[in-house]
């Protein structure tokens, strides 16, 4: 676990912030060049002035191995290319949403093709729909016909969704969950 002194909020991105130089508490320590070569076990003082030469930080970078494992390098700069890979990971990242796509069980068929066609289109931008029948008053008496809307509305949408939930009755309403196809996307 990591102290919250060492956490840092830059552009909304959280930051683990390093012991550098003089913040790094141990006396002997396993040191790393800025080429990737490790030097070996030296003393800390020794390990400082090497950097301190070079015109760079002593960076420590595994404070819980035995000896600590320090690094020169440009800290900055690894900082930077740090925040610079977060904010590349959070633009990838897509956040689906979930759409709702509701009618009744008396829905005519040009309309029932107009909501199949919304919903791919929900399903094209990747996100999750929920696909529900309302019933009114007497149609809770049989559901069948809401099932057999409901494997129509899937004929309709052809293969540009997998069904994450079959449908279900929920209260007064059948609801189903669809999201895109994985396969399609790639």
């Amino acid at each position: 676990m990591v102290p919250a002194f060492f956490m840092s909020i830059h552009g909304g991105i959280l930051i683990k912030d390093l012991r550098i130089n003089e913040e790094i508490r141990a006396n002997k320590v396993r040191l790393i060049d800025e080429n990737g070569n490790q030097v070996g076990i030296i003393d800390f003082n020794q390990a400082l002035d090497m950097a301190y030469d070079k015109k760079l930080d002593l960076v420590l970078m595994s404070p819980n191995a035995k000896p600590p494992v320090t690094r020169i390098m440009d800290y900055g700069k690894y900082k930077y290319d740090q925040e610079k890979k977060e904010k590349e990971n959070k633009k990838k990242q897509k956040n689906a949403q979930l759409k709702e796509t509701r009618f009744s069980l008396n829905i005519e068929d040009n309309d029932l093709q107009t909501k199949a066609n919304q919903s791919k289109k929900f399903l094209n931008n990747g996100d999750k729909v929920k696909v529900s029948i309302r019933f009114r008053g007497r149609e809770l008496g049989r559901k069948e016909p809401g099932y057999e809307l409901m494997d129509k509305f899937k004929e309709m949408l052809g293969d540009s969704y997998k069904v994450t939930k079959n449908p279900k009755m929920e209260g007064r309403s059948l609801v189903m969950f669809l999201e895109p196809n994985d396969e399609k996307g790639e």
